[in-house]
């Protein structure tokens, strides 16, 4: 396994973010998700309230999350892992840097929204200390095969 570095991206990554992020969310969404995940587009506005973090090993992006700050929470959105080396560690790899990067900047939590049809990613959060704290609609502007909405979770960073 590679050694997994975390950068701030900048705006000249923008293409590459938007290919992982749709390629890694193409096999995990396609059953509920017509098209792409998110666009060109999408992704500067991601850029104009937050930030993402890239996840390279030997100089090639392999992974991306989304960072928001708001006020003393920082939401997490958009994790995404190359589809040819998912299962392996890197979604909890970036995760954990992620929640250390914003602990590092004054966050005391990090929020994240899961799909609900994604029953498989609870446990996973679960089990690194995420907490259920409700619901909330899933984007209108994403065209949907199935219904469903998003379960907010949050952990504590403070006292982790």
């Amino acid at each position: 396994m590679s050694a997994t570095n975390l950068r701030r991206a900048e705006l000249s990554d923008v293409p590459e973010i938007t290919s992982l992020i749709n390629a890694a969310f193409k096999i995990a969404e396609e059953f509920f998700v017509d098209g792409n995940r998110i666009s060109i587009e999408g992704v500067l506005e991601h850029f104009e309230s937050g930030e993402f973090l890239l996840a390279e090993e030997e100089g090639k992006l392999v992974g991306c999350v989304y960072l928001e700050q708001r006020g003393d929470h920082t939401y997490l959105g958009l994790l995404s892992a190359d589809p040819t080396i998912q299962r392996a560690g890197l979604g909890s790899r970036i995760l954990t840097g992620a929640e250390e990067y914003c602990r590092k900047r004054g966050a005391k939590f990090m929020d994240i929204s899961v799909v609900s049809l994604r029953e498989e990613l609870l446990p996973f959060y679960a089990k690194r200390g995420y907490v259920e704290t409700g619901t909330s609609p899933f984007p209108s502007d994403v065209k949907l095969k199935l219904p469903c909405h998003f379960i907010n979770m949050s952990k504590d960073l403070v006292d982790t």
